[in-house]
C-alpha cells in the first residue's frame, strides 16, 4: 500500500523521471532469462512509487519501453506485453484507492489492441485522483515526441491558425507528450550506464542527473533517498552565475 503522502519538502523534487535499467543483467547474473529480471523490477517500480508518493512528489515518469525496444528478440518483446497487461490489472486498484493518477505516453498505436484498451481503461479508472501523477512512457522516443510537436506546430502554421514567428520554446513545449506537465527536476538512471537514451530529449534540459550503479530490480527507497538527497544539495544555475543562482 502506498504510503500517506507527506507535504513536499524544501530541496525535495517536483517532478522525477525515471530510465529503469538492469532488468535483463540483473536476470543474466543469476542464470534466468531475461523476461524473469522484467518480473523482478515490477517490485521496485511499486517501491518508487510508494516512495515519491510518501515524499510529497507531485509527477513519475517512467520509461517503461522505448520506440528502439520493439527490435529486441520477439519472444521478449511478447513477455514484456504480458508482463504489462498483468501489472496493470493488479495495480490499478491499488494505485486508484491511494490517489494516484496513471497516465501512458508515447506511440501507443503500436501497442496490441487488448494492451491499448487496457491503457485506456487504467487511465480512465484513475483520471480524478490528484495525490500524484505516475506517467508511464511506453513506446515513447524523445526524438519522436519532437517531431510530433512540430507537426502540430506545422498543421496551425498551414491551418492559418499561428504564424510562424509566433512559435517559441514554450508553444513547442506545450505540444509535447508531457506539454501540461513541469519538466522533471531530477532524473534517474539505474544499471550504471550513464546517457539519457532518447528520453524526453527536450523535457531534460537543465535537469539534475543522477546515475547509479544498482541494476533496477535492486532499487529500493534507500537508493531512492540518496538519490533525493544528492538533488537536494545541488545548486541549480540555469546558465546563470553562481552569484545569481538559487537553490531550488
Amino acid at each position: 500500500m502506498v504510503a500517506q503522502t507527506q507535504s513536499r519538502e524544501p530541496g525535495t523534487p517536483r517532478h522525477v523521471a525515471v530510465i529503469m535499467d538492469g532488468n535483463g543483467r540483473w536476470a543474466a547474473r543469476r542464470a534466468l532469462p531475461r523476461h524473469l529480471g522484467h518480473r523482478a523490477g515490477v517490485k521496485a517500480v511499486r517501491a518508487t512509487v510508494e516512495g515519491c508518493a510518501r515524499r510529497g512528489v507531485e509527477a513519475l515518469t517512467l520509461f517503461a519501453f522505448s520506440s528502439e525496444n520493439w527490435g529486441r528478440p520477439a519472444e521478449e518483446v511478447s513477455k514484456l506485453m504480458q508482463l504489462f497487461v498483468e501489472a496493470m490489472e493488479r495495480e490499478v486498484d491499488e494505485l486508484s484507492r491511494n490517489g494516484i493518477r496513471l497516465r501512458f505516453i508515447g506511440d501507443l498505436s503500436k501497442l496490441q489492441p487488448h494492451l491499448r484498451d487496457g491503457v485506456v481503461d487504467a487511465e480512465a479508472r484513475t483520471a480524478g485522483n490528484d495525490r500524484m501523477t505516475v506517467n508511464v512512457a511506453m513506446s515513447y522516443g524523445g526524438r519522436w515526441d519532437i517531431v510530433g510537436a512540430t507537426r502540430k506546430l506545422a498543421s496551425a502554421v498551414a491551418a492559418g491558425t499561428l504564424l510562424p514567428e509566433a512559435i517559441d520554446e514554450a508553444s513547442l513545449a506545450r505540444e509535447l507528450a508531457l506539454g501540461d506537465t513541469p519538466d522533471p527536476d531530477l532524473f534517474i538512471r539505474t544499471g550504471g550506464e550513464q546517457r539519457i537514451s532518447n528520453f524526453l530529449l527536450w523535457n531534460l534540459a537543465y535537469r539534475e542527473l543522477n546515475f547509479c550503479d544498482c541494476l533496477w530490480p535492486d532499487f529500493n527507497d534507500a537508493e531512492l533517498e540518496r538519490a533525493f538527497h544528492h538533488f537536494a544539495g545541488r545548486q541549480r544555475r540555469f546558465g546563470l552565475t553562481t552569484s545569481q543562482a538559487f537553490v531550488v
